[in-house]
């Protein structure tokens, strides 16, 4: 009995995975079947055709940068603040982006982005998404120098070293785990975002996730379904790699 709840929690977040699998190698499924009638691979046949490799690339491309740049950009940034003390009035400004709805707030940005001739472009998105990820970095790398970590800067430069051995033999080692926590989180808001992509891309920036919502205000489910078995793999795969990572630095 103790274990129901915890196989209900799983077939909870398990059941809209299985449908998307089902969905993609379905047949004419429709609703009220509760299973299909029968099955075919003609979704996924379609996958050598279009724009399904453009899309995975876009897609990756803008998550990687995105990821790559705003942790970086966070992460010396919040190590700027926490050495101010006026870093809790800086950080009133990092909240500003979360307090509208992504999709407004692209709207809010779209005249300038027109203005400057980025909008409908790769480069408009990434300056987009950076936008709204480079302030959650800040803020997430903010308590992360702590007064242990500042104190440990601190007695580097005492026993005489520079600036770049404090940073690569000190600040960096001891921060991988949540650079890496970081990247990873960013990465999923990159790689999931609609709001940004399709607002300032202009439909033309086309990642998965805006071909998700075509094919589905289409009422294409077989190839919704293709693209959001997609858009869910990479997510899978780093969730495996970093949950490794984690398991391998409690084994050390």
């Amino acid at each position: 009995m103790r274990r129901l709840p915890f196989i209900a929690l799983v077939l909870l977040f398990a059941l809209p995975f299985v449908y998307f699998g089902v969905a993609a190698f379905a047949d004419q499924w429709r609703f009220p079947a509760l299973w299909p009638p029968g099955w075919t691979l003609q979704h996924w046949a379609a996958l050598g055709g279009g724009q399904w490799g453009q899309s995975a690339g876009l897609s990756l491309s803008l998550a990687l940068l995105t990821g790559g740049i705003a942790t970086a950009l966070g992460f010396w940034t919040a190590h700027g603040l926490s050495q101010s003390k006026h870093a809790r009035r800086w950080l009133l400004w990092a909240y500003f982006p979360y307090a509208f709805s992504p999709v407004i707030y692209a709207h809010g940005l779209k005249f300038f982005f027109n203005s400057a001739q980025l909008a409908g472009q790769f480069p408009g998105v990434l300056l987009g998404q950076l936008i709204l990820c480079y302030p959650f970095a800040v803020l997430f790398f903010f308590s992360h120098f702590d007064q242990r970590l500042r104190e440990m800067e601190a007695l580097s430069y005492t026993l005489g070293a520079g600036p770049r051995a404090v940073w690569w033999r000190v600040l960096l080692p001891v921060s991988r785990p949540a650079l890496l926590l970081c990247f990873f989180q960013i990465f999923l808001i990159s790689w999931f975002d609609y709001g940004l992509s399709s607002v300032i891309g202009l439909g033309q920036v086309r990642t998965l996730t805006v071909a998700v919502y075509q094919y589905i205000m289409e009422a294409n489910a077989g190839l919704a379904a293709v693209s959001a078995c997609l858009l869910c793999l990479p997510p899978l795969v780093l969730l495996w790699v970093n949950q490794g990572f984690l398991q391998k630095k409690v084994e050390i």
